[in-house]
């Protein structure tokens, strides 16, 4: 990979001369710097560009009237944060003077520099920053999304259906409770297993553990892809009487039956009923379609961006951040925090026609919440080697690393992240480990 990057980053000088920054004599808007989407990256970006380029020069294209810290939401579902402290209006997190366009993107032409929204407006860029998150897909689940609509189910994964889970915990008299992981990539890997650790701590706290059967159910091979931290949670599994079950995968929901129909991933074909008094639903989930037919897709359907620098394989002039992204990589707020400064540093280099010359390393953090007052906080790369940032082992559970997820990542999201003055804990990792990492 090392050399496939020397070699793009040799031939940038090269495609510089080609990009494409022409605007369209059609185009009713143009703005030097567009970008589309309006989450945690889009936002920590459109500030960022702001202090590069200047307000006047910025435009972001988000339909949604709120924002949200959706963190929080695996808290919120277990009753321990309101659904209300995970938004805000979008436009109060917007950098003051950049231009919020309440539009939902539909069609996005990198050969033409424009992008066309949902009301027919075309606006040109001279470079664009596509931050456009994932898409849920719950209709991929037979039942789904109707069986919502019924009680005993919920999914912390939307704003729609986080309180469900909640309501269903505190509902719950005896029998299975259900927590499912999908056979996708999605967002936030831990959080399908942290709720069930949450549900186990309020059945306790509240006299009903001993009624109640927790069951996981995962497609995946492991319970979690780093070894260091799988292993902590094999030993919580197992001292808690959690039952984790590999290999399934969550097909239909028959809500009105309180019945979930799991496939056997191991044996095709096979399928396995099981009744539910609690079910929490993670949606599978995929790349949005306006940029999977578009150009700028890779053969999946996310965008195609070479995985150090952040800036689109093919045109030069294209950069991505979070969970819209190729990038091999758990999709977290972390991850796109760091991804901020690294971008932050090759759109500027680009910008003075220079090669970009600092490198994202896959860093990801997941604070895996394992109790209403402890958290193993897992922090990791592109290789799957932990990159942890407090000298010392992260794999234990802490009450400290719970107070920082509750408390101080919120702060830092809304404060330090939105405001593009987080770009991750890499210097203080380095200033932590004195320098060793």
């Amino acid at each position: 990979m090392a050399s496939l990057c020397r070699v793009k980053l040799g031939s940038w000088m090269g495609q510089a001369c080609r990009l494409h920054t022409s605007s369209s004599v059609s185009a009713k808007l143009h703005y030097k710097m567009l970008v589309l989407g309006g989450g945690s990256g889009g936002i920590a970006m459109s500030a960022r560009m702001k202090r590069m380029l200047g307000a006047e020069n910025v435009a972001v294209v988000e339909p949604s009237e709120m924002h949200y810290y959706q963190p929080i939401w695996t808290l919120v579902g277990a009753g321990a944060k309101s659904v209300k402290s995970s938004g805000r209006p979008t436009e109060s997190v917007m950098p003051s003077g950049v231009k919020l366009v309440k539009s939902k993107v539909q069609e996005i032409n990198p050969e033409k520099n424009t992008v066309r929204t949902d009301d027919g407006t075309e606006i040109s860029y001279e470079y664009l920053i596509v931050a456009l998150g994932l898409q849920l897909h719950f209709e991929k689940i037979k039942g789904l999304p109707e069986g919502f609509e019924h009680p005993k189910i919920g999914s912390n994964y939307s704003v729609q259906t986080v309180e469900k889970t909640w309501k269903a915990l505190q509902d719950f008299k005896e029998g299975n409770a259900l927590f499912t992981f999908p056979n996708t990539p999605i967002k936030c890997a831990g959080a399908p297993q942290k709720i069930m650790y949450l549900s186990d701590a309020y059945l306790r706290k509240t006299g009903k553990r001993s009624k109640a059967n927790i069951k996981y159910f995962t497609p995946q091979p492991v319970i979690f892809g780093i070894k260091k931290y799988a292993d902590s949670l094999w030993d919580i599994v197992k001292n808690r009487d959690l039952q984790v079950n590999l290999r399934h995968d969550l097909i239909e929901v028959r809500a009105d039956k309180q019945e979930a129909v799991f496939a056997n991933l191991d044996k095709p074909g096979e399928t396995k009923v099981v009744e539910y008094e609690m079910l929490h639903v993670t949606p599978p989930m995929g790349p949005v379609s306006v940029v999977k037919n578009s150009p700028l897709a890779d053969e999946v359907g996310w965008l195609d961006l070479d995985k150090e620098t952040l800036q689109h394989k093919k045109y030069p002039n294209v950069f991505g951040i979070g969970d819209c992204t190729s990038l091999p990589t758990s999709k977290t707020a972390a991850a796109v925090a760091a991804q901020s400064g690294v971008l932050h540093r090759t759109i500027k280099r680009v910008l003075k026609k220079e090669k970009p010359d600092k490198k994202y390393d896959g860093y990801t953090s997941c604070p895996l919440v394992t109790s209403y007052n402890t958290v193993i906080l897992a922090e990791f790369d592109y290789d799957g080697q932990p990159l942890e940032t407090f000298p010392i082992d992260q794999g234990k559970e802490r009450r400290l690393m719970y107070y920082m997820k509750a408390d101080v990542m919120p702060h830092l999201y809304w404060h330090g992240l939105l405001r593009g003055l987080w770009g991750g804990p890499g210097p203080y990792r380095k200033l932590m480990h004195l320098g060793m990492k």
